[in-house]
């Protein structure tokens, strides 16, 4: 079983920065690629950001592209979530989820395990 918790959300005015992170607890952290997710009120929840295990590939949904990074401590069961220039579109809750494989997805299904979620507020 894996538990994931994150953290770091809040309310930034448009064109701020917030660092999510998500730690995770149990054995099968090793060897999952994580990503982050968001859904905001009244959508789908959509695919933002992933990274494979190794920490070597990463990929981003066209919205965030540039402006969000994501990575990895592998020693410390953590991934983060860096958000710059962030637009009143980026609210909703974020949820770190990890993979099935070791390679990073933007299909909700490559993903069985998930956190409770974060609330990122943007003001404009």
């Amino acid at each position: 079983q894996v538990q994931l918790v994150e953290s770091g959300g809040g309310l930034v005015q448009a064109g701020g920065s917030l660092r999510l992170s998500c730690a995770a607890s149990g054995r099968t952290f090793t060897g999952r690629a994580m990503g982050w997710w968001r859904q905001a009120p009244g959508k789908e929840r959509e695919f933002v950001a992933a990274i494979s295990w190794s920490g070597s590939s990463t990929y981003y949904a066209d919205s965030v592209k540039g402006r969000f990074s994501i990575s990895r401590d592998n020693a410390k069961n953590t991934v983060i979530l860096e958000m710059n220039s962030l637009k009143p579109e980026d609210t909703a809750v974020y949820y770190c989820a990890a993979g099935t494989g070791s390679y990073g997805s933007g299909f909700r299904d490559s993903y069985n395990y998930w956190g409770q979620g974060t609330q990122v507020t943007v003001s404009s």
